[in-house]
């Protein structure tokens, strides 16, 4: 009984007068005080294309995620899955993006290419394919064995790399030298051709 004369009350409050009508108004309801929901703290990752058929993960400000690897240019590796299984060679080229490395005469792939002017005939050439970091080991040439790769601290403070099996350190000065006088060498090489 007491809820038929409460809707009673609210139902006479209403007037359907002309001048008062609420049809085609907006009902103004109740504030409901509803609990902020925050969104999470970590955004997602935003996706940049890199071909059709390839993504690249990116930050916020939309350069690339890249990756560390146990792997430099110019190191000596050996690799331990795939068909080349077996095979030594020195790494040329470093993809950061998808952790993968090129290694010189290893992972040859062919590729047909079309002829650019009339007169030359269309070629079959071998090139290098990449092969994910995963798949290679540090190699030392001393010993004939392929090892993990291990950090440490030197008495100077210097940070380096060295082979967990051998002891033997790989990031010395030499080494170092001897890569960038190469890349310099292929540079010179390609300005001269172009």
């Amino acid at each position: 009984m007491a809820a038929m004369a409460a809707l009673q009350s609210s139902m006479a409050t209403l007037s359907l007068s002309s001048s008062n009508s609420f049809f085609g108004q907006r009902l103004s309801l109740p504030s409901l005080s509803l609990p902020q929901v925050k969104s999470p703290e970590k955004p997602c990752l935003i996706v940049m294309k890199l071909k059709r058929w390839e993504r690249k993960e990116c930050k916020e400000n939309s350069l690339p995620v890249l990756h560390k690897m146990h792997v430099k240019v110019g190191d000596t590796i050996q690799v331990i899955a795939g068909d080349d299984k077996g095979k030594i060679g020195e790494i040329t080229k470093i993809f950061r993006h998808n952790s993968t490395v090129v290694v010189k005469e290893i992972n040859l792939k062919t590729k047909h290419v079309k002829s650019r002017e009339e007169g030359e005939p269309g070629q079959i050439i071998k090139i290098e394919a990449p092969i994910h970091s995963s798949n290679v080991m540090l190699y030392s040439k001393e010993k004939n064995i392929a090892s993990r790769v291990g950090h440490k601290v030197l008495d100077d403070g210097k940070k380096v790399r060295y082979l967990i099996k051998t002891g033997e350190i790989i990031d010395n000065a030499e080494n170092w030298k001897k890569v960038k006088e190469e890349s310099k060498k292929t540079e010179v090489a390609a300005t001269t051709t172009s």
